[in-house]
């Protein structure tokens, strides 16, 4: 999906029944750093009570031909002149219009936000809610201009970030499968490519032909990612044995500097929603004995689409595959208790519901004294954190250790000399309390969990 370069943008949100005016502005105020992701100005907005968002330009008339002084639109449907119609589609399209110019009940007809004639003129109408494909159509020709609706803004992100092989076919099969039922005919695209053999018959419509396309290049996609995923399991197999804790939390709640500061390593940071799309593994930095392997995974947001979460099942399940999770927020939203329900039911869809987990509240730096006491008293077993704080980040690190010690046992080893590469695994792997030469090898006592433990000792009987 590519969209042009436009540089204002206009919002359009529907508050339905059951949604306050409070969840209305919150999500708002998350498409806007959504549209601001993207490199757009947002210069107003258009907003609208109504019984469902199924109407067939989502908007009433009164709001349709506001949201159209935006854009220089008609603010009405005008039928496609390059496309005639059979007399039954003009039927329907009537009964659309009627639909349209009739305000349902109860419908709010307030001013929204921004002046009744715009000085800055949008070139993009975002809408805050899924469109279907006949309901984008309908918005399009009445306002003039391109609309994306939220899934399309988010996938047009991950697009742009999406770095390593995996990400970009993660993304893409996403794109397509938004992409495959919007789907347009132009006029000229309506005729039909010749038959098969010999010429007969009717042929395919370039429609047609476009989206067997995308079924062909959907299945390479698939195949190849599942190439992919096999690379990813055997590589996390051989992490198996290895002590691991998965960042996870809404996009832009600081996942990615924690993991800078806890790790030391040269991890994206920077202040966008969808800033990391692809897992990053390092060890705990200065490492530790045993060795601690921190990932930071893809960011949620509320609304997340369907077919995001399920093309970037592959990445989560470095969390769902991690011996501790991380639930990171930032701490400063107001709105951090219902991002973190999202975090949650989105690793419920990849089967991490029942890994221990840890509650971090990072960014205590923007709160205040008060905030942060009623916070400690809310969540007397989080930690709360700033990445700009050494002491914080140590305090972190050994809430961490912590947890894996409970569950480690001490033992004594002996190990002739010749077991110098058990030796070095077992440096790198367990925390070694002592150690005694004698004549015949070493003998070590270490700290270390029983799966580890149980491992070494095969190593040194075979």
């Amino acid at each position: 999906m590519t969209t042009p370069s436009p540089s204002h943008a206009v919002l359009v949100a529907i508050q339905t029944p059951g949604v306050t005016r409070e969840e209305l502005e919150s999500s708002l105020q998350e498409l806007t750093r959504l549209v601001k992701t993207l490199g757009y100005q947002v210069v107003g907005q258009v907003t609208q009570k109504r019984s469902s968002q199924k109407f067939s330009t989502v908007l009433g008339q009164g709001k349709l031909t506001e949201l159209a002084r935006w854009t220089g639109g008609p603010g009405t449907i005008a039928p496609s002149f390059e496309k005639p119609m059979h007399k039954a589609a003009m039927n329907r399209e009537a009964a659309e219009m009627d639909d349209i110019e009739d305000l349902e009940d109860g419908e709010s007809e307030e001013p929204s936000e921004g002046p009744s004639h715009p000085h800055q003129q949008a070139q993009i109408v975002i809408v805050d809610c899924d469109l279907s494909p006949s309901q984008l159509s309908n918005l399009e020709r009445a306002v003039g201009v391109p609309v994306l609706d939220r899934t399309g803004v988010i996938i047009e992100i991950f697009s742009r970030h999406a770095r390593t092989r995996a990400a970009r076919l993660q993304v893409e099969i996403a794109r397509l499968n938004y992409l495959a039922p919007r789907l347009r005919e132009t006029g000229g695209g309506r005729e039909r490519q010749s038959g098969g053999i010999g010429g007969k018959g009717a042929g395919e419509t370039s429609l047609e032909l476009d989206k067997r396309r995308i079924r062909d290049r959907l299945k390479e996609l698939r195949t190849e990612l599942a190439a992919i995923g096999d690379e990813h399991l055997t590589r996390r197999a051989r992490r198996a044995n290895e002590l691991t804790v998965a960042l996870v939390g809404y996009t832009n709640a600081g996942k990615s500097s924690l993991m800078r500061a806890m790790t030391g390593s040269d991890v994206l940071v920077a202040d966008k929603l969808f800033a990391t799309l692809d897992t990053t593994i390092r060890p705990l930095y200065p490492e530790t004995r045993p060795k601690v392997l921190l990932s930071d995974t893809v960011g949620f947001i509320k609304k997340l689409p369907h077919d995001l979460v399920a093309s970037f099942k592959s990445t989560l399940d470095e969390a769902a595959g991690a011996s501790l999770v991380l639930f990171v927020v930032d701490a400063s939203d107001p709105s951090f208790r219902s991002q973190l329900e999202v975090t949650q039911k989105v690793l419920a869809e990849v089967g991490a519901t029942d890994i221990p987990s840890l509650l971090v509240l990072n960014k205590r730096d923007r709160l205040g004294p008060d905030d942060i006491a009623s916070l400690k008293t809310e969540y007397p077993d989080a930690v709360l954190l700033s990445t700009r704080s050494q002491d914080d980040l140590a305090a972190l690190r050994e809430r961490i250790m912590e947890y894996f010690e409970r569950e480690m046992i001490e033992e004594e080893l002996s190990l002739p000399f010749t077991a110098q590469k058990i030796l070095a695994e077992i440096r790198t792997r367990m925390r070694v309390l002592a150690e005694r030469y004698d004549a015949h090898g070493l003998t070590i006592r270490v700290r270390s969990t029983p799966e580890y433990l149980a491992m070494i000792k095969k190593k040194l009987a075979g």
